[in-house]
């Protein structure tokens, strides 16, 4: 179907009609055979006949009605047909409305502040308050809370799934950092450890083939979990590592490389006791790194070290 209304659908050639639309249909299949996108030169080696003054008014139409995507490539402006299922999504969206939307997807499922936001469009406070609402009304765009920062929203398109530094992964509920679930999660992975370490009693291989059986992976681990069914969220086995590696650092379990790469753990006899890095919440908590003297992610504001120093 041809529409020449602003974020319309993207017309098929065989629908055109009169010179002009044959020409704009020309160069939206130049577009469409090439996603690097296409220059002037492109389109006058396309369509050699076509007049300056006409390519610039048809370019800059189809550039209204928000088919093309304006790049600048080594001094050379490029055109990139956009995705149609984008351009439908924003159809009747006013330009503000458009620039607010690009700029929450460049964010990607990390979100973006409304201070950037602002910072990006130029845009009042009010102005954009209500763009933003406009968008979620139309479940294009949605606010997600942040564990990094819990009095804050980062928005993000509707469909994407939030990053794991964002929501806190499995270990995070509501913003709540999980203690008891992760401390269900560390004992059963020691025991399913302890429980091989056990059936090296009845090797008869040898020490080193003893030694061989009471390793698992990553992967072995997360399988006993899953089976096991304790867990209410889907559990990845990064997830299992990062509770391996608490395990690693209270000294109970070794971790060895295997041939191929993979990370082998088995059980141990602790020698010394724990190290407090892995009593604290910082242990498991996926945000660490972000944590500093300064900033919204530090210590002296932490609700999660202050319920567990209580």
């Amino acid at each position: 179907m041809t529409s020449n209304e602003k974020g319309g659908s993207i017309p098929n050639g065989e629908e055109a009609s009169g010179s002009g639309s044959n020409v704009e249909h020309r160069i939206i299949a130049l577009a469409r055979s090439s996603t690097k996108g296409i220059s002037d030169k492109d389109i006058q080696t396309e369509i050699p006949d076509l007049r300056p003054d006409q390519r610039a008014s048809i370019i800059n139409k189809l550039l209204a009605q928000g088919y093309f995507d304006l790049f600048n490539q080594g001094g050379t402006l490029l055109y990139k047909l956009k995705d149609p299922s984008r351009v439908q999504k924003v159809k009747g969206a006013d330009n503000e409305e458009k620039i607010v939307y690009s700029i929450i997807e460049e964010a990607g499922n990390k979100g973006i502040w409304i201070r950037d936001i602002r910072y990006k469009s130029n845009l009042m406070p009010t102005q954009l308050n209500k763009i933003l609402k406009i968008l979620e009304n139309k479940k294009l765009i949605k606010a997600v809370k942040s564990v990094s920062a819990s009095k804050k929203k980062v928005y993000m398109l509707y469909n994407l799934e939030p990053d794991r530094s964002v929501t806190g992964g499995a270990w995070y509920c509501d913003q709540d950092f999980e203690a008891e679930f992760v401390d269900v999660l560390n004992q059963q992975c020691y025991r399913y450890l302890q429980q091989l370490q056990e059936n090296t009693k009845d090797c008869k291989g040898g020490p080193i083939a003893a030694r061989n059986i009471s390793y698992a992976s990553s992967k072995d681990v997360w399988k006993y979990i899953s089976e096991l069914g304790i867990s209410r969220v889907q559990l990845s086995v990064e997830d299992m590592e990062t509770i391996l590696d608490t395990l690693l650092y209270d000294g109970k379990v070794e971790r060895s490389i295997s041939t191929d790469g993979t990370h082998l753990y088995r059980a141990i006899e602790s020698l010394l006791p724990p190290p407090g890095i892995v009593r604290i919440p910082c242990g498991v908590c996926p945000v660490m790194r972000h944590c500093s003297d300064i900033g919204s992610v530090n210590a002296k504001k932490c609700v999660y070290m202050k319920e567990w120093l209580e």
